[in-house]
């Protein structure tokens, strides 16, 4: 399977999408990124998709929503941890 994140003008994961590895032709990465966003362009989702390693073979981490993609490391960047609230 391959999987597929959205980004928004910031940069920022909005959506993550799997895709069959026929529609890609079974190709490996990075061979196999324009043929899977040509693939979701036909199913008519627009806006930027890259390709994720689910196993972070690729791009840092897996991405997921809410993660930066950073384009001059070109890898995913998980958010920031969020401060637990203390018990009052």
């Amino acid at each position: 399977m391959a999987h597929y994140a959205q980004i928004d003008e910031t940069n920022t994961v909005i959506n993550v999408i799997v895709i069959n590895n026929n529609s890609i032709n079974n190709l490996p990465y990075p061979e196999s990124e324009p043929v899977g966003q040509a693939f979701i362009a036909s199913l008519g989702f627009t806006g930027r998709w890259l390709e994720t390693s689910y196993n972070a073979n690729f791009r840092g981490y897996y991405a997921g929503i809410g993660y930066y993609y950073d384009e001059t490391l070109d890898e995913f960047i998980p958010p920031p941890p969020i401060d637990p609230i203390e018990p009052a």
